[in-house]
């Protein structure tokens, strides 16, 4: 088959998967199917929020996207509520989440919550921006942060492939966030950073998470990145998987 029938095809082919449906948080069209597999962490996020909601009865999830994480926890404090910034999300959380007893509220400043000073026993966050000096003020005394990030060495070889900008908060990382938690006076009490792998086994599963994560390559488009997709496509053909940069910190801290 000739060069350029074959690079039509696949450029249809991207076409058809950086228009695949996505909402919410939800990776399953991926991930369900094992086209893109995360390795382990040395921790387990939902194990560490578990241990600590059982004894409050309070709790703010920051970030909850589609409430896709929330909506699993059972049973969840009398005064549960959920903040998310992404405009898609809002309904999708308040669909998923407001049956459940949950206030989902829009947020667009981290440094501007709309909570009272002392509101919360605890705040999970998953994957997502915050303030310390926000999350310490409403915070009750004693309170608990729970909070699981995404590095800024994450995916970096995306961007190294395609010859794109370097991802624009490359320099996030555990001592960073545990120096800002300090800084404000909140306790660390456990802490622990991992760099794993991300393992893709077909382009299209590339496209569609690139499409799902826009910060990662901005100006990310199949017409504009072609060349470099059909590059990383040859080496999926002749490895049968490609593997990226996966960072991920994980922090628990107190408000004495």
């Amino acid at each position: 088959m000739k060069k350029s029938l074959i690079n039509k095809e696949l450029f249809n082919y991207l076409m058809d998967e950086v228009n695949e449906k996505f909402e919410g948080w939800d990776f399953s069209f991926l991930e369900s199917t094992g086209r893109m597999q995360e390795f382990p962490l040395s921790w387990n996020y939902r194990n560490k929020v578990m241990i600590e909601i059982h004894e409050v009865s309070s709790l703010l999830d920051m970030g909850t996207g589609g409430g896709e994480f929330l909506s699993t926890l059972d049973p969840l404090p009398k005064y549960t509520c959920a903040t998310e910034g992404y405009k898609p999300n809002i309904l999708i959380a308040k669909n998923k989440l407001e049956p459940l007893g949950v206030k989902v509220y829009e947020v667009e400043n981290d440094e501007c919550l709309p909570f009272d000073d002392e509101t919360f026993e605890l705040i999970i966050n998953k994957h997502e921006s915050y303030s310390p000096k926000e999350v310490k003020r409403i915070l009750k005394d004693e309170g608990i942060f729970v909070t699981q990030q995404v590095g800024g060495l994450n995916d970096k070889e995306i961007n190294e492939f395609l010859g794109a900008p370097e991802f624009e908060f490359f320099d996030w990382n555990l001592e960073r966030a545990v120096g800002q938690l300090k800084a404000v006076d909140l306790k660390v009490l456990e802490q622990k950073e991992d760099l794993i792998k991300t393992r893709f086994y077909d382009i299209g599963a590339i496209v569609y998470y690139l499409k799902a994560i826009p910060w990662q390559v901005p100006d990310f488009t199949i017409e504009r990145y072609f060349d470099k997709l059909v590059e990383i496509h040859n080496i999926i053909e002749k490895l049968g998987y490609i593997d990226f940069t996966c960072h991920r910190f994980f922090i628990i801290s107190s408000k004495e």
